[in-house]
């Protein structure tokens, strides 16, 4: 509700639950009413699509329980149906609890994996791009432990994060995108010094990257190369060594973008503040970039 609030030449459709709503509104001093399909945006005006999941006996304010858990999912999927089906530029999340929706009996490893589910899309075509502090950053693996991430990669994997990326970048302006592939080992095996996973797997899918015309480095290491950042983005292997630069530069202004399913759809880059729910002291900044990335996508602001 503070990023609608601070809002001036634009104001986002909020889906959500209307006894989780009131409150936070009424402290922005914002009037609710329906979402309606071409509607004019009002000042001090939210609109909003009521979802209907959560009873108001059941909303606990800073408690991470299965009923937030179950409601986040359900959030997500109305919104990701209604930019789909109804003419909206995307969808930006708010941060989300894992625990919440795992206590809730969920499977759910993020974003990216929940929107290849609901669009059809297979997940091994989905991924996770960072933004912010002047660098953009996809995922070719997200919320795994090493072990696993180290089994799934594999040239197709990484082809297919770095493709999506090539597309997402020129669909927000970018007319010929370079892209820095970092090396799945430190100092990108080191022809074999170090493993051979680059020799495998990264080498060889930068090979067939070029051969389809993207302009892709050979893998390298992601601190050679984000020493002296000149690529339009980056294709990192694992969670946090993407994770880590972008909000190291960042901090909380930092926006995830899900790449490759067809649907826009931008979250934070931070978890929820549960210590400080309901007290009005959040900062907005990163919704506020989320939602730049589609209100004015080469933006600064945006973070691109």
């Amino acid at each position: 509700m503070k990023a609608v609030e601070k809002l001036r030449t634009s104001s986002p459709v909020v889906v959500g639950d209307l006894c989780a709503l009131e409150a936070p509104a009424d402290a922005c001093g914002l009037r609710l009413r329906p979402a309606r399909p071409g509607a004019l945006a009002e000042p001090g005006v939210c609109d909003v699509v009521d979802v209907g999941v959560l009873r108001p006996d059941e909303l606990r304010v800073g408690e991470v329980c299965a009923d937030a858990g179950v409601a986040t999912v359900e959030y997500a999927k109305t919104a990701v149906r209604l930019a789909t089906t109804d003419g909206y530029c995307g969808v930006v999340a708010g941060p989300h609890s894992k625990t919440a929706i795992h206590r809730a009996g969920i499977d759910f490893a993020g974003y990216p994996s929940l929107i290849a589910d609901l669009t059809g899309v297979p997940d091994d075509y989905v991924f996770l791009m960072l933004v912010g502090g002047g660098l953009r950053i996809a995922h070719a693996t997200l919320h795994l432990p090493m072990s696993e991430a180290m089994e799934r990669l594999s040239v197709d994997l990484v082809a297919e994060a770095a493709t999506a990326l090539h597309r997402t970048l020129i669909s927000i302006g970018i007319t010929d995108p370079s892209i820095g592939m970092f090396g799945i080992n430190c100092h990108a095996s080191e022809g074999g010094l170090f493993g051979d996973a680059d020799l495998r797997i990264s080498g060889p899918a930068a090979e067939q990257l070029r051969a389809a015309g993207i302009d892709i480095t050979d893998p390298t290491g992601a601190d050679v190369l984000l020493g002296d950042p000149q690529c339009d983005g980056y294709l990192a292997m694992y969670h946090d060594q993407g994770h880590i630069p972008v909000k190291l530069l960042a901090g909380r202004r930092a926006a995830a973008v899900t790449i490759g399913a067809g649907a826009p759809f931008s979250s934070v880059g931070h978890g929820p503040a549960f210590d400080i729910a309901g007290r009005g002291a959040a900062d907005p900044s990163a919704v506020l970039v989320a939602l730049g990335l589609f209100a004015n996508p080469g933006s600064q602001e945006a973070g691109l």
